[in-house]
């Protein structure tokens, strides 16, 4: 694990380091460092003005300053004289607690008081379409049903390939690559890990696929519903709660239903018992609720939730069970913050345990065909604003997460909404012109 950033520059040949925040809407800021100046930086930080990023900040509020954390350093393949480091926000001397990465882990410390380890993995769906992104890069790319597509798949060969080598090289441990549901859709996997490792690959992930596609001529995008006829950009977390050692997997148990512990049900019943307050952080967009409240697409399904159920190996849920010792959250799409997706479902999980909360039955059923026969299942919410609401009235889950980030994001997210609402749409002139 890299302690000093000066010697990581002089052992791997950096000129330059990108010292990162990720703000509350997902956007990533840096400041570019000459290697020379590291130490100091590392030390003290890279400042930056917060009412400049999306912070609730205002140009009166004094520098905050990007810590570096040098256990997150990594050398960019597709450009190896500089490096990317994620930092913690510190503000007079105090860290910033509306800060995505802060509130992460803040829980992360309250899950280790307890004596539990959260691990988790990421599957990053996106669109590599046209440098204006107006439609998929890829014209031939047009099958009914384009999943797994072999020849689509190896038309955007070079592409994959430097992602994926790059991941190699980096010692994720990627282990499979994918044309997806849509036209012009791909997914890549790699290995789980500790939860604050996964977000800072998962933000680093998206900043190199972006960077890799642009040097391609093409335009990467993680948008949760760029396209209203095809699937959307999912971003499914797979989860699980370990010993403090991170030897035994504390979910595991041969003995429990579907392989899962009864602690495991604990954690998945706090998720559930939050779900329709989840979104908001999961959801974050306008444009997220027409991934989970769309219609059928050109494939012939979402493979997004609309509903708070759990099922076993069935991707129709919001959450399934694929395996022993593992939950698969099937919400989240590709705007939400990797920060945030993890705090959240952990803070969820661990009220689930501390109130040893009963998930309710499985239902082993179609949800997308036989969804109408189950008429207790708690809805999603259809559109941004109420999922906002539902978080301002989840008590805990804003305590879990601290009040100061808490109030920052409303505040945010409402604002976001309103201006969404001040936006004329063509629908609106197409449906009313007349009246």
């Amino acid at each position: 694990m890299t302690t000093d950033l000066a010697s990581f520059a002089t052992e791997k040949g950096i000129k330059y380091f990108l010292i990162n925040f990720t703000d509350l809407f997902g956007m990533q800021r840096s400041k570019l460092v000459p290697a020379e100046a590291i130490a100091g930086m590392q030390k003290d930080g890279a400042g930056f003005a917060g009412f400049a990023t999306w912070l609730d900040m205002t140009p009166a509020y004094p520098d905050m300053f990007s810590l570096p954390d040098p256990s997150s350093v990594i050398q960019l393949p597709w450009k190896p004289e500089v490096a990317w480091v994620a930092g913690d926000l510190m503000m007079e001397g105090k860290y910033v607690e509306q800060a995505p990465r802060v509130v992460l882990k803040r829980l992360i410390d309250k899950a280790a008081a307890l004596g539990y380890r959260m691990k988790s993995g990421v599957e990053c769906e996106y669109f590599l379409v046209n440098a204006d992104g107006s439609d998929i890069s890829d014209a031939r790319d047009m099958q009914e049903k384009p999943c797994y597509d072999q020849q689509a798949l190896m038309r955007r060969y070079d592409v994959i390939s430097e992602i994926c080598d790059a991941m190699l090289t980096l010692g994720w441990g990627p282990y499979q690559n994918d044309h997806e549901d849509a036209n012009g859709q791909f997914e890549m996997n790699w290995d789980y890990t500790d939860i604050m490792v996964t977000a800072d690959r998962h933000a680093y992930f998206k900043f190199m696929v972006k960077s890799i596609a642009e040097k391609h001529g093409l335009r990467a995008t993680f948008m949760p519903k760029p396209f209203a006829h095809l699937t959307g950009n999912g971003c499914h977390a797979h989860v699980s709660l370990w010993d403090m050692a991170g030897s035994k997997c504390l979910f595991d148990d041969p003995n429990g239903e579907l392989g899962i512990s009864e602690l495991g049900y604990q954690f998945l019943g706090g998720v559930l018992h939050h779900a329709e307050a989840l979104p908001a952080i999961t959801n974050p967009t306008v444009n997220s609720y027409k991934r989970i409240n769309a219609p059928r697409t050109t494939s012939g399904a979402t493979w997004a939730p609309n509903t708070v159920t759990y099922g076993g190996n069935n991707r129709t849920h919001m959450v399934r069970i694929p395996d022993a010792g593992r939950f698969e959250f099937r919400l989240a799409d590709g705007a939400a913050n990797p920060y945030l997706l993890q705090a959240v479902h952990l803070a969820a999980g661990l009220h689930g345990i501390e109130e040893q909360i009963d998930p309710g039955q499985r239902l082993d059923i179609d949800m997308y065909e036989e969804g109408h026969t189950v008429k207790d299942a708690k809805k999603l919410p259809l559109n941004l604003l109420d999922a906002i609401r539902n978080f301002e009235n989840d008590s805990y889950l804003q305590k879990a997460l601290g009040e100061e980030f808490s109030n920052a994001y409303v505040k945010l997210k409402t604002d976001e909404w309103n201006r969404f609402c001040r936006h004329l749409t063509q629908w609106e002139r197409d449906t009313t012109l007349d009246c």
